[in-house]
């Protein structure tokens, strides 16, 4: 078992604020890296993450995946977004809000909550 701390070299908190659990994820195809070359370089957690997103994978599906907690995924992601290897998005129905909630959407999920 690695711990969480040796994965993201000592962060504990990840630079980008803008990631939610329900960031829609993509890998972006480098054309000035077509062999793999620069992927090559990267930590094994990093490659699985951009093997899992070569299909949009939210956040929490990234971390479900990765077997670690959010925090530490999101520390992850952040580097591979700087790296310009991922793209990150809010998903189309938040996308496309134009400045209010859908009620009858967050009413559906307080009562799926709920029921659990």
């Amino acid at each position: 078992m690695v711990r969480p701390y040796t994965i993201t070299r000592g962060r504990t908190a990840p630079e980008r604020d803008d990631l939610t659990l329900i960031t829609v994820l993509t890998t972006v195809q480098d054309p000035a890296d077509p062999g793999g070359r620069q992927s090559a370089r990267l930590q094994p957690e990093h490659r699985v993450i951009l093997d899992r997103c070569r299909h949009p994978a939210a956040v929490a599906e990234v971390a479900a995946d990765l077997d670690l907690p959010v925090s530490v995924t999101k520390i992850l992601l952040g580097d591979l977004i700087a790296q310009g290897l991922l793209l990150a998005r809010a998903p189309l129905s938040v996308a496309r809000a134009s400045g209010g909630m859908d009620i009858g959407l967050l009413t559906a999920v307080r009562d799926g909550l709920r029921r659990l």
